[in-house]
């Protein structure tokens, strides 16, 4: 990317998510905004849909001019849509979208250096695990895993050179719940950064920045996709001057989200207040199901009355989302429950219109070692329902019959 395109970008994507004093769409309540996302309706042609730019290479209209845009690994109109609607829907300043939730991750990481020390929830995807242990603790990170939903020991786990706190809130999947003020304070304190994953409940129910989270991080293939078919993660920041770092980084390493995978995700953001207002009811009705099942043992949801974080959740958050864990009375009934299930795919991701029951002690937890797991109770008993939007008396019927 040449300077002049370069300076044009950072210089207009620092402005983007100010007022507007034309369309005073942050004015507007949620499900208006995920509907019509960040721009509206296209001025020039008055399409109600951003166009695909399914462009590599942007031309300047003449020498020292840019139209903002040279390369796409470094902004393409359709995918800036799509970050705009992200970090407006998060109440960020900037937003990027990668191909992955990992490769989003994996790039937030690059901020910190060998001697940093990083605390990280303890009970979270197995995947970013492995990305934190595997990959980058050989590069001199250190990376401490403890209970964030325990300020006491987030406060105890602090050192000098604590630079970050990583959080996932609800937890995945044994839906731990971290108070994001307090522990936003705790790093301040430190001089650190709090980077929060919010894919559990999306934007349209949490929204960590107004609780102190500088970074917000999502596998957009969960809830923000919403339909199993399409692979993004995003980066939204809170403070201006973590743009231009982050920006590098996305420039150079290039792990950007194509301009066709953008469209498809502006087009589901579209459904995400419906989709999730109905997962949620759907997951309340399951709640009582398992609650009053005589094969289950406990149930984990961040809304249930008895849940532990349940008071701090009604603080940060508008809704409880549809993820829910449980554990069987004993470890012999999961593979007749996995086997005989009619509807209910036993399928290892999350946040779709489908509902899918995951074996995380196998599945998307196989990377952390056995000890770990067996600690926090991800264990050969448990299982994790993504709760979708189909008739929830269908779901719990599939559920009865796979439990006898």
């Amino acid at each position: 990317m040449d300077e002049i395109s370069r300076q044009k970008m950072i210089k207009t994507t620092k402005g983007y998510l100010g007022i507007s004093k034309e369309e005073d769409i942050f004015r507007f309540r949620e499900n208006t905004k995920v509907v019509r996302g960040y721009s509206g309706i296209d001025k020039i042609t008055g399409s109600v849909n951003t166009p695909i730019y399914q462009s590599t290479v942007f031309a300047h209209p003449a020498y020292d001019e840019s139209t903002g845009y040279s390369y796409g690994r470094c902004g393409n109109p359709t995918r800036l849509e799509l970050e705009n609607t992200l970090a407006m829907l998060e109440n960020g300043k900037k937003a990027w979208a990668f191909s992955s939730g990992m490769a989003a991750i994996s790039t937030v990481v690059k901020l910190f250096k060998p001697g940093d020390h990083i605390l990280v929830s303890d009970d979270l995807y197995g995947g970013t695990y492995r990305l934190f242990t595997n990959v980058y603790g050989v590069y001199g990170l250190e990376f401490e895993y403890i209970d964030t939903s325990k300020i006491e020991e987030v406060k105890k786990a602090i050192r000098p050179n604590t630079r970050c706190i990583f959080v996932e809130t609800p937890s995945n999947p044994m839906m731990k719940v971290a108070d994001l003020r307090a522990i936003s304070n705790i790093i301040k304190e430190n001089k650190g950064l709090l980077i929060v994953d919010n894919t559990f409940l999306s934007p349209y129910f949490q929204k960590p920045i107004n609780y102190g989270a500088d970074i917000v991080i999502h596998s957009g293939t969960k809830y923000i996709g919403g339909h199993n078919d399409i692979m993004s993660g995003f980066i939204i920041v809170a403070n201006e001057s973590l743009i231009e770092p982050i920006f590098m980084l996305a420039m150079s390493e290039g792990g950007m989200l194509s301009p066709i995978d953008s469209w498809l995700t502006l087009r589901s953001i579209k459904t995400l207040g419906i989709r999730m207002e109905k997962q949620q009811a759907n997951a309340f009705e399951i709640l009582k199901f398992l609650k009053s099942h005589k094969k289950i043992e406990r149930v984990y949801y961040v809304g249930d009355v008895d849940h532990e974080g349940i008071e701090i959740s009604k603080k940060q958050t508008t809704g409880f989302g549809g993820m829910i864990s449980f554990s069987v009375s004993s470890a012999d009934d999961v593979p007749n429950i996995l086997n005989n299930l009619k509807l209910i795919p036993f399928a290892e991701s999350l946040g779709g219109v489908e509902t899918l029951l995951t074996f995380p002690y196998v599945q998307t937890h196989g990377a952390i070692p056995e000890e770990i797991r067996e600690k926090l109770g991800v264990n050969n008993k448990l299982l994790r329902l993504s709760v979708g939007i189909e008739d929830a008396k269908d779901l719990i019927e599939d559920l009865e019959q796979a439990f006898r």
